[in-house]
Parts: C-alpha cells; sequence; structure tokens
C-alpha cells in the first residue's frame, strides 16, 4: 500500500514576536481541526541552522508542503480561516511554490523530525 505525502503547516515564527505570541492558540486550534495534517511551530532564531540562508521578512509566515512539493512560502495575516482556505485550496490545485529557497528550507526542516 503507498502511503500519501505527509502535508505540513510549518509556522515560521520569532519568540520576541508579539503577533507570534497572539497568533499560536489560532494556529494550534486549527491544527486540532487537521488530524491529518502536521503543523508545526519554528522559531527561527532557535532553527536557526535549519533556516540556511532564508530570512524570513514578515511574521508569523506558513510554509505549506504535500511531501516535498511546497505548496505555499510566505507571510500570512494571523487568521484562522485563512490557513483553513489556504490549506484546502494549495492542496486541491496542487499549486507549487516558484521561490528558490522553498524545497531547500523544506528538506532541512523536515530533517528536523529525524
Amino acid at each position: 500500500m503507498v502511503r500519501p505525502p505527509v502535508r505540513r503547516v510549518i509556522c515560521l515564527c520569532a519568540a520576541w514576536c508579539v503577533v507570534c505570541n497572539q497568533y499560536r492558540p489560532l494556529f494550534e486550534s486549527v491544527a486540532a481541526q487537521h488530524p491529518d495534517v502536521e503543523f508545526r511551530w519554528v522559531d527561527v532564531e532557535d532553527e536557526e541552522a535549519a533556516m540556511g540562508d532564508y530570512e524570513v521578512e514578515t511574521f508569523p509566515s506558513l510554509l505549506i508542503a504535500e511531501g516535498g512539493d511546497v505548496r505555499f512560502l510566505g507571510p500570512v495575516l494571523p487568521q484562522a480561516g485563512l490557513i483553513n482556505t489556504l490549506l484546502r485550496r494549495l492542496m486541491e490545485e496542487k499549486a507549487v511554490s516558484a521561490d528558490d529557497h522553498a524545497a531547500p528550507l523544506l528538506a532541512r526542516l523536515a530533517s528536523m523530525d529525524s
């Protein structure tokens, strides 16, 4: 039996970011609504090695992926409905991010699980 690719929503934040700290409970509540998706909170300063040369310009930022395909990488408004909409549309449409940093960043963040 072939396992479906892992779906991930990774929030890239920083401990000092007030908006991120306010957003985290909302992010966690959306995660609870999607048990089939891996949700992770990554403090970019704690995981500097995994971030490589990718710099988050605006917090919070999300990386949404299915398997090794990045569907989205960028800043988002801290709203639950937005995550749900992005997740649904990006997975249905199979859109792929054009950001050159996206795939290597996903690979580094995914390797943190191992």
